[in-house]
Formats: structure tokens, C-alpha cells, sequence
């Protein structure tokens, strides 16, 4: 065993390499093939432009803070419409998971509102509720609810009878068989509807922004669309994977501080 020692922490040492390299290299070969086909391929640079010209777009965006600016819009109505949907979904999903009644009731309305596209719903909240910020926020609210709706139903669902008949022989009152029992049984499970949300909120703060808006990055998509400024608009679309990407990360961040105690 002794002899195996020093290979054994050869291989584990270079496995940790590997997974810290894997994004870096994944994102060099992606470059390295996008400029490829950028240079020899018959398409003009206004439809597919080399990784150096939207280097050089990012550049002028970053240092005249365009792109912060725009970001910042964005980020904005991203997270207020993922908080206020959140919220709204959490308490409802709540309420319908203990009334399987009232579940029946409006789940038919629920449903039916997912089935309209979004695109198709954004003018009417633009309309109703002016170009401004509160409109995505609206919009990327209600892209939102359904996935964290379904998942925390799911997750007070998921809490087995056994417990709920141990709290009772506690005689613990709801407010702590809420907070003791069914919030941390239900957590995993909300929170992947919450992972779910999080990329989701950046789609519908930016439909949002190509139906009305003089700001945000789906503005700039806009303005990069209509001048044929193909480099700008692959910089506000690596913005918004950059900012989806970022929103990820940060939940499974909470996901795994709030869940230490599962591996505990």
C-alpha cells in the first residue's frame, strides 16, 4: 500500500486539475472553433462577427459603462421580478398544498395562464402598466411563479404523516410545525424550483425589454439588431448568460448553506 501511495496522489491530484481547468478550457476550444468558422466561413462579419470585433464591442461598452448601465437595468427587474414572484408563489403554493379543494378550484386558471406565451402577454402588461420597470418586473414575476408554485406543493406534500403525528404528540402549534417540520422538509425541493426561477426571470425581464424599453440589455439587442451591430448584440447576450450563469451559482451558494444540515 505504501508503494500505491504516492500514484494514488499523483491521479488525485491531477483530477483536481482537471476540474479546475474544465470551464477554462471548455471556453478556450469554444473560441478557438467560433473564430474558425468566423474566419473561414463565407459569412459576412455583420452576421457572424470574429471573437476579436465583439472583444473590441465589449471594450468600447465597458469603458464608456454602457454595458454596466444596461446591466444594471436588467439586474434590476431581474431580481425584484424573482423576489416578488417568489414570494407570491411560496405563499400560494402554500395555501393550495394544505387545501387540495381550492387547488382544484384554480388550478385550471393557473394552468391556462402558463399556456400563453409570454411574448404574447408582455404587450398587455406594457399597455396596463406603462414601458417603465415595474411592467418586466411584472413580466419576469410571472414567468417565475409557476415553477416555484408546483415545486413547493410538491415539497409540503412530500412531508410524511409520521412526522406530522410526532409534532402533534409534542404538541407543537402550527406556527412551529411550520417552521420546524415543513419548511426544512419542503426547502430542498422549493429550492429547486428556485434554481429553475432564477434563469427563467432573466427571460422575462428581457422580453420585457424587446416589446418597450429604452434601457436594459434587451434594449441593447434591440439597438444592435436594427444597426446591424451583430458585435453588440453578441455582448449583451454573453451579458445575459454571464448574469443567468450568476443567479445559478447564487442560489446553489444558499441551497448549500441552508441544506448543511442534510450532510451533516
Amino acid at each position: 500500500m505504501a508503494a500505491e501511495y504516492p500514484s494514488t496522489r499523483a491521479r488525485n491530484g491531477v483530477s483536481v486539475l482537471l476540474r479546475v481547468l474544465r470551464i477554462p478550457l471548455s471556453l478556450l476550444l469554444f473560441l478557438l472553433m467560433w473564430g474558425a468558422i468566423s474566419r473561414w466561413s463565407d459569412l459576412p462579419p455583420f452576421m457572424l462577427p470574429s471573437p476579436a470585433a465583439v472583444g473590441a464591442r465589449f471594450m468600447r461598452t465597458w469603458r464608456d459603462g454602457s454595458l454596466l448601465y444596461h446591466m444594471g437595468v436588467t439586474l434590476s427587474e431581474v431580481l425584484s421580478g424573482l423576489f416578488v414572484g417568489m414570494a407570491v408563489a411560496t405563499v400560494m403554493g402554500y395555501i393550495l398544498a394544505k387545501s387540495p379543494l381550492l387547488e382544484q378550484i384554480l388550478s385550471p386558471y393557473i394552468i391556462a395562464s402558463q399556456a400563453i406565451p409570454t411574448v404574447a402577454i408582455a404587450p398587455l402588461l406594457i399597455i396596463w402598466f406603462g414601458p417603465g420597470r415595474i411592467s418586466k418586473v411584472l413580466i419576469s414575476a410571472l414567468i417565475v411563479f409557476f415553477p416555484i408554485l408546483i415545486n413547493t406543493i410538491l415539497g409540503i406534500r412530500s412531508v410524511s404523516e409520521d412526522l406530522y403525528d410526532l409534532m402533534i404528540s409534542l404538541r407543537a402549534n402550527p406556527s412551529q410545525i411550520l417552521a420546524k417540520l415543513e419548511l426544512p422538509a419542503a426547502l430542498p425541493v422549493v429550492l429547486g424550483g428556485l434554481k429553475i426561477g432564477a434563469t427563467l426571470s432573466v427571460i422575462g425581464a428581457v422580453v420585457g425589454e424587446f416589446i418597450g424599453s429604452d434601457e436594459g440589455l434587451g434594449f441593447l439587442i434591440n439597438i444592435g439588431r436594427g444597426l446591424y451591430d451583430t458585435p453588440l448584440v453578441f455582448v449583451a447576450v454573453f451579458a445575459l448568460i454571464v448574469m443567468a450563469l450568476g443567479l445559478y451559482g447564487a442560489v446553489i451558494v444558499i441551497e448549500r448553506s441552508v441544506l448543511r444540515w442534510r450532510t451533516g
